[in-house]
């Protein structure tokens, strides 16, 4: 795929996150939440341009500090998402104003990343930022799924293992 295409699922992929985080949405621990961030990083894999062959040690280093950005991105927006359990057992979750401020400084620290690249030479391909929206994807879906097996089910809901023990409603604050 060109860079141009990889831009627009780049685009399409931020667009519909954001849309989204700022609804309640369910978290379904069952689904196969890794899917899209396999496939982004399936996409980024293709492209031959994620290591600038002229800048081999620069490239490597620059890709695996948006790697780490874009980690820590994820695991800063998946903690600072509200989740809570409602009464049908199921687990929902919103992002909060907290969360904007990550995305904020994610996106603050990879034109950063972009620009210090620009200043020493290196050809820096869309492929990187698409690994790296992969990565926060896969590590915020993670936490989540994670995060939402530990809230306890709603009174008079068996727990996961069945075992029928009655449990107070619990909504996690961040």
């Amino acid at each position: 795929m060109s860079g141009l295409v990889n831009t627009v699922v780049i685009f399409a992929v931020v667009v519909l996150v954001l849309v989204r985080q700022f609804r309640a949405s369910r978290v379904d621990a069952g689904r196969r939440w890794w899917l899209v961030p396999v496939v982004l990083a399936v996409i980024a894999f293709r492209e031959p341009g994620v290591i600038d062959p002229h800048h081999h040690t620069e490239a490597i280093l620059l890709l695996g500090a948006e790697l780490l950005i874009g980690l820590a991105t994820g695991a800063g927006w998946a903690w600072t998402t509200r989740m809570w359990a409602e009464a049908d057992g199921s687990v929902w979750s919103r992002s909060t104003k907290a969360s904007a401020i990550v995305w904020v400084v994610g996106v603050g620290l990879r034109a950063a990343l972009f620009g210090i690249g620009v200043l020493i030479g290196v050809h820096q391909d869309s492929s990187a930022l698409l690994l790296a929206l992969a990565a926060t994807l896969l590590v915020r879906s993670g936490i989540l799924v994670w995060r939402s097996g530990m809230l306890h089910p709603a009174v008079g809901q068996a727990t996961a293992y069945g075992d029928g023990v009655p449990r107070a409603p619990w909504k996690e604050h961040v």
